[in-house]
């Protein structure tokens, strides 16, 4: 029998979530509390539930003397002092699963939005113009994709991109045989995907060791008709050295959907015309937040039954 616990959710998640956790606690949901508000509430709690807003500071860890979990209902644990959690026992739970198809989609729409100007194209129109023979863009057919990490999110994408008949370049530390069976795809050395690709995908971690990954000598080494598409985290690209290729004709593009700073503020990238940005919406369908929520509820209620 499970006993129950309190359960304090600090970020928006989806209804069926709620409903699973309150078959093994009493939750409240708070998503306005402050930092300061946090850490005198979080006292009485033995699960703490976020999302991406919350952060989880040592702080906040160590004036939660009941807390046995905290769960993230999403991918990282960026948002966590995973140091501080695990010096006190605590454990944690996220949900990496829940927006794989959700990233590869958005991954896709960027690739197309780039390739054949739709950005430009809507705004056209919507400003009374007809630009038709200046919005000339390219098919994806035929060209390479250099996907960067063929974790979930990675294969994900390139199962897809196969779909539009692209060759797949990929670099990994571990490498998937059922993802090159399914696909075709060539493991090969970072530099050469690089020089190799038409689009280049991102879908890595950001660890200290990846900070940065893509920087001034990687983009020097892409093609001027290449685009870079971010959907991980801003942190493994240097924006600077980005900006910097895209005003100089280095690559073509890029989509970014994650930044170094979030929200950015008055970033160059802003005025860039060879650039689509959106914010940090890989995750943000009805189907991926709620797989989060319910994914992030069953752990815990596995977890509180041990």
């Amino acid at each position: 029998m499970v006993k129950l616990v309190k359960i304090l959710v600090t970020d928006p998640i989806h209804e069926d979530g709620i409903k699973m956790l309150k078959e093994v606690g009493e939750v409240d949901v708070k998503t306005e509390l402050t930092p300061k508000q946090l850490l005198e509430k979080i006292k009485g709690y033995d699960v703490l539930v976020v999302r991406s807003a919350t952060k989880v500071t040592e702080e906040i860890i160590n004036s939660a003397k009941k807390l046995k979990i905290i769960a993230r209902a999403g991918v990282g644990l960026d948002n966590i002092d995973v140091q501080a959690a695990s010096a006190r026992g605590i454990e944690l739970i996220n949900a990496p699963e829940a927006p794989t198809i959700a990233v590869a989609e958005l991954v896709i729409g960027l690739m197309l939005s780039l390739a054949r100007q739709l950005p430009r194209a809507d705004a056209s129109v919507k400003h009374g113009r007809w630009e038709k023979a200046q919005l000339i863009g390219s098919e994806l057919r035929g060209k390479t994709l250099g996907i960067i990490g063929t974790g979930r999110i990675g294969r994900a994408v390139g199962y897809r991109a196969k779909a539009f008949l692209m060759n797949l370049l990929a670099f990994d530390v571990g490498r998937s045989a059922e993802f090159v069976e399914r696909t075709g795809a060539r493991y090969v050395g970072l530099d050469e995907l690089l020089r190799e690709s038409d689009f280049v995908t991102l879908h890595i971690p950001f660890t200290p060791q990846t900070r940065h990954m893509i920087g001034r000598r990687e983009l020097e080494l892409m093609r001027p008709t290449a685009v870079l598409i971010n959907t991980s985290r801003g942190e493994v690209v240097d924006e600077v050295a980005l900006t910097e290729a895209l005003r100089k004709g280095k690559i073509a593009g890029a989509c970014l959907d994650v930044y170094e700073c979030e929200p950015p503020k008055d970033s160059p990238l802003f005025k860039l015309p060879n650039v689509v940005l959106t914010p940090h919406i890989g995750a943000s369908t009805v189907e991926a937040q709620r797989g989060a929520a319910v994914l992030v509820a069953e752990k815990i209620k596995v977890a509180l039954s041990k």
